[in-house]
């Protein structure tokens, strides 16, 4: 029984990592069998993702499950993270409870009451809250029939901001004439460079300057796009500030790896932006805990199988920049290939671009190949990754070279198998019939989802992690955060 439950947790920790975002239907029936499945391991899950997880959507479900939940542990956590949240995302957490369980708990109604509140006590607060997110604090004002303050109502309801609120200020802000005046109110009031830009005709480099001063580190990230549409990059003391920014970033406990590595894929830069980007990532992820046990990644190379390559020099990347132990590295068909970098300290992308360059995708699939020549070669790895859509149809077979690599080497690795492509379940179906421990990761062809792997890589065994999860406390209303 012991062994079915546990099986039953990973299940759900790895189809939390594995599912992709910005899909919330399908992040809504995951939980709802998460919390069918275990209830009191889902509320601890839930506070350890809000603290380690990117996704907002899950992030989102878990506040609105624990809020709407029959546990009170679950209810009192909800309330508690809820006041953590940014208004737009308080307002999609209220609108998801309401359509998932078709009324809204009182308790909910009074946690969403609290966090007005508290925002109206401090007018730099509200003001901040009602510029960035004015659509959503509306919304929760309105649809739960909160009456605002005094304040509240003339800023977001009337339209007839106070003239020391951050509302006014933007008006003054689309009336000033100069670059200069603009730069002065800007930097004076602190106005978000997301509300400024709609209300500054022309983004001068003052302009810009003042603005990217404001910014956080992980604001300059999330506008990176839009800075370059508007020519921030190509102005030098502009680009200097960004890449000042981006250095910050680095060593930010803010910022978010999942965010960067997005940024990189969609905001178009130049090499060299991309480039500090990348560092950028590269450094959160390793705040996310490192690899300190011997691991090999086995990267099938047989017919139609360029994106597994694709993915296996993403991995590598990942994997050598967080790893504090021996690293084996080896692509597949038929025969294995061991991959090696020029540098033994080598941990970028491009170094494992230039080992892999003479992989082609060809041949038959034996995964039991490099697992074969590492038993022959007497290399000992406690964990194996392996990036394959599993059809294997050659020998030596996986599961057997594993019988004889266990007996000899005397390690029991544990083994991720990260699905590409039309995946079948073989080699699942087979570590399952012979009583072998496994994760799965399914690729859905966001690289900046990889960082998900590293809470299943860097503990020293899959229950660590669980049992880490477990021991992750409720926080109860009345508790100071």
């Amino acid at each position: 029984m012991q062994q079915i439950e546990r099986d039953l947790r990973l299940d759900i920790l790895n189809s939390l990592l594995t599912t992709p975002h910005r899909d919330l239907a399908r992040v809504a029936e995951l939980h709802k069998q998460m919390i069918e499945r275990d209830p009191v391991f889902y509320g601890h899950l839930a506070v350890w993702y809000f603290a380690q997880g990117d996704v907002r959507d899950h992030k989102e479900v878990f506040v609105g499950n624990l809020l709407a939940g029959v546990l009170t542990e679950h209810r009192g956590a909800g309330f508690v993270l809820l006041q953590q949240l940014p208004p737009y995302q308080v307002a999609r957490v209220v609108d998801f409870v309401k359509q998932s369980r078709g009324t809204l708990p009182r308790s909910t109604r009074t946690a969403v009451e609290l966090y007005l509140r508290e925002r109206e006590q401090s007018a730099m607060s509200f003001d901040r809250a009602a510029l960035r997110a004015r659509k959503s604090m509306k919304h929760l004002y309105a649809s739960l029939h909160i009456k605002p303050s005094a304040r509240a109502d003339a800023v977001l309801f009337k339209d007839k901001p106070p003239a020391d609120s951050l509302a006014f200020m933007l008006k003054r802000l689309a009336k000033a004439e100069t670059a200069a005046e603009q730069a002065e109110l800007i930097v004076e009031h602190k106005i978000p460079y997301t509300v400024a830009i709609g209300a500054v005709r022309k983004l001068t480099p003052v302009v810009l300057v003042a603005l990217i001063n404001q910014m956080s580190p992980q604001e300059v990230i999330n506008n990176l796009g839009s800075l370059r549409k508007r020519g921030a990059l190509l102005h030098e003391e502009v680009k200097a500030l960004v890449d000042e920014k981006l250095a910050e970033a680095a060593g930010s406990d803010r910022v978010s790896a999942f965010k960067a590595m997005k940024a990189v894929a969609a905001s178009r830069v130049d090499a060299e932006v991309a480039e500090r980007l990348e560092k950028v990532a590269g450094e959160q992820v390793k705040s996310k805990g490192r690899i300190t046990k011997p691991t090999a990644l086995f990267v099938d190379k047989s017919s139609s199988m360029s994106n597994a390559i694709e993915l296996g020099k993403q991995i590598a990347a990942l994997v050598s920049g967080i790893s504090q132990a021996e690293l084996f590295v080896y692509a597949f068909d038929s025969m294995a290939y061991p991959v090696v970098t020029a540098s033994a300290n080598a941990r970028e992308l491009a170094d494992w671009e230039r080992a892999f360059r003479h992989m082609l995708p060809q041949g038959s699939t034996s995964i039991g190949a490099p697992l074969e020549v590492m038993r022959i070669k007497r290399q000992v790895a406690e964990q194996i990754i392996v990036v394959t859509d599993e059809d294997e149809n050659t020998a030596p077979y996986f599961s057997a070279v594993m019988e004889r690599y266990v007996e000899e080497l005397k390690t029991e690795p544990n083994v991720l198998i990260v699905k590409v492509g039309h995946c079948s379940n073989h080699l699942e179906n087979e570590l399952r019939r012979h009583g072998r421990a496994f994760d799965t990761f399914t690729f859905a062809g966001d690289y900046y989802a990889l960082p998900n792997l590293v809470p299943l890589l860097s503990r020293p065994s899959r229950l660590e992690l669980l049992l880490e999860i477990l021991e992750t406390p409720l926080p109860a209303r009345g508790e100071k955060n």
